[in-house]
């Protein structure tokens, strides 16, 4: 891949977009084309995180796994964050496993890499320290969403956040991996799908969503959705600091 072209797949991260010149040319040869493949595991819990990634449209759940084998989504990655965030903060593990849901490319670099650059203290230790704080607020929102709201509204948050990240209304999502993101027996989300479907708020059939009306589903969703989007717009911008 030629500099140039490098440089454009580059900008498809919102972390990286938003980088100065400099930092931004830095970190351009450690930074290696991925595909994010669905299913593919990125990173195990307990396992040294060897590489972190930058997704461009793909999106990766952070899943926490019970020792009876039930796991639930905690928190989502895409063009907007970097998958091994522990790295920045010291730790070398993660008690969370990191699985592609939505396939798309990314850019893979060196955990020691982005470190190093990291302890420089320069815009990218601001920039990942931001995101950090959005990524902890998904997660502590999330907790306290899957307790005290119900799978409709908790569905329709869901749908809204993948929807954000892929800059889409339409993608595929089989009912039983939504069940596994958030917790739930299956045939649950059959049920609030049903709903949403009834009421003209989604499209779905056969493992393929299409948001119908997008008021309404955020008219359905609890707070959850809106304190998390706009926690993000506050610490990372809309997007208007992209390099373009």
């Amino acid at each position: 891949m030629s500099t140039h072209n490098h440089a454009l797949e580059s900008k498809k991260n919102r972390l990286l977009a938003a980088l100065p010149d400099a930092e931004y040319e830095r970190l351009l040869p450690h930074l290696k084309p991925v595909e994010l493949t669905f299913e593919k595991v990125l990173i195990e819990p307990e396992e040294t995180i060897t590489d972190v990634y930058f997704p461009h449209k793909a999106v990766v759940s952070l899943i926490t796994t019970m020792e009876n084998g039930s796991s639930i989504e905690v928190g989502i990655v895409s063009n907007e964050g970097m998958v091994g965030i522990p790295i920045i903060l010291g730790g070398k593990q993660s008690t969370t496993k990191a699985i592609v849901q939505v396939p798309d490319g990314g850019l893979q670099m060196k955990a020691d890499v982005l470190k190093s650059e990291f302890d420089r203290g320069e815009v990218l230790q601001s920039i990942l320290l931001r995101y950090f704080q959005t990524l902890y607020t998904q997660v502590s929102q999330g907790a306290a969403c899957n307790r005290l709201h119900s799978l409709e509204q908790r569905l329709a948050r869901w749908l809204l956040t993948v929807s954000d990240r892929m800059e889409s209304d339409d993608f595929q999502l089989t009912q039983e991996f939504i069940a596994q993101m958030l917790g739930v027996r299956r045939s649950g989300v059959t049920v609030a799908a049903k709903t949403l479907s009834q009421e003209g708020i989604i499209h779905y059939s056969r493992g393929n969503i299409s948001i119908q009306n997008r008021k309404a589903l955020e008219a359905t969703s609890c707070e959850c959705y809106q304190v998390m989007k706009d926690e993000f717009d506050r610490l990372l911008g809309k997007g208007s600091d992209r390099r373009d």
